[in-house]
């Protein structure tokens, strides 16, 4: 009986041995990026953010473990995510695509470091690299009326939802329309069906041209975008060249997927031990004009030989 009950514990306890053996496996430290767009949207920054980590000695799901969160333009559920994140006790918040996710991390959490990938203002546990979207409104609306020189009057369209970038959009539109001479139609939209509303009063108002504010929405809606102002048969700006791929007429902003890779980079220091206080503020390198002619046909418009000079992409 005693040999009996001696083995009985034996097998009794190799039957505890993987699940003991996994409970003192290390917890690999959590990496939420947090992405105001869609995952289609995302798929070239995704990529690239993974290869800044991978060089930095970080690999996903051997000593890392990164979580994706795409709110696709969806602004109210940020400060959900950011508290779960926070409760979870990340290591670190990645922010990229829009401003809102920045600031909604920082109202999060003073301690937990923060890598944002858009012009939120650096400072305690914040760092990362400032993409000049501010900047980057006055030259896209120069850009445009140097394709449609004659346009007169132009709608921008704003997403008041994302508070920071469309305010910093509307501030610098209008300063560079009025040094241009140009006339702006502000327009609002939140919504799928508010976007299709917008193009629907463009039939009737008839702006020359459209200025689409940066925004993580808009860009989850780059088919919509292509529809809508081919069927209007509006001329275009947008800030990201992927609403160009889509088929859009002409895009100027910062590389996206550069300031991935090096936000990748910079969360693969703060993994090691860097404070964000010690990781200065990087500043966007590469802008990318990019002009779709195929679009430009179907419009009418015949593209400036200066304009086509110094686009960085043109599709034909």
């Amino acid at each position: 009986m005693r040999r009996r009950n001696f083995i009985k514990g034996i097998v009794g306890s190799a039957a505890t041995w993987p699940l003991a053996a996994r409970a003192q496996q290390p917890t690999l430290p959590l990496v939420g990026v947090v992405s105001g767009r869609s995952r289609d949207a995302d798929a070239r920054n995704v990529t690239a953010f993974y290869k800044g980590l991978g060089e930095a000695g970080y690999v996903d799901g051997q000593n890392v473990t990164v979580e994706y969160h795409w709110v696709e333009g969806r602004y109210d559920r940020l400060s959900e995510v950011m508290a779960d994140l926070v409760r979870r006790k990340a290591a670190a918040i990645v922010t990229t695509g829009n401003n809102a996710a920045a600031l909604a991390a920082k109202a999060a959490t003073a301690t937990i470091p923060i890598v944002f990938g858009v012009g939120a203002r650096p400072g305690g546990n914040a760092t990362g690299i400032n993409d000049f979207l501010s900047e980057m409104n006055a030259k896209r609306l120069r850009l445009l009326h140097d394709m449609v020189p004659k346009a007169a009057r132009v709608a921008v369209l704003v997403n008041p939802a994302n508070t920071a970038s469309a305010e910093s959009a509307l501030q610098e539109t209008k300063e560079a329309a009025a040094a241009i001479g140009l006339q702006l139609q502000i327009v609002n939209a939140t919504t799928i069906g508010e976007i299709d509303a917008a193009f629907a009063s463009f039939a009737q108002e008839r702006p020359d041209a459209l200025f689409v504010a940066a925004d993580a929405f808009f860009n989850s809606r780059s088919a919509q975008f292509a529809t809508l102002t081919a069927r209007e048969r509006i001329a275009s700006t947008f800030a990201d060249r992927a609403m160009v791929a889509a088929g859009g007429l002409m895009s100027y902003g910062a590389d996206l997927a550069e300031i991935a890779h090096q936000v990748g980079l910079y969360t693969g220091k703060i993994l090691k031990g860097a404070k964000p206080a010690d990781l200065p503020v990087q500043q966007s390198t590469k802008f990318d004009f990019a002009v779709n002619l195929q679009t430009a046909r179907v419009l009418g418009i015949e593209v400036p030989s200066g304009v086509l000079s110094i686009a960085d992409e043109v599709i034909e």
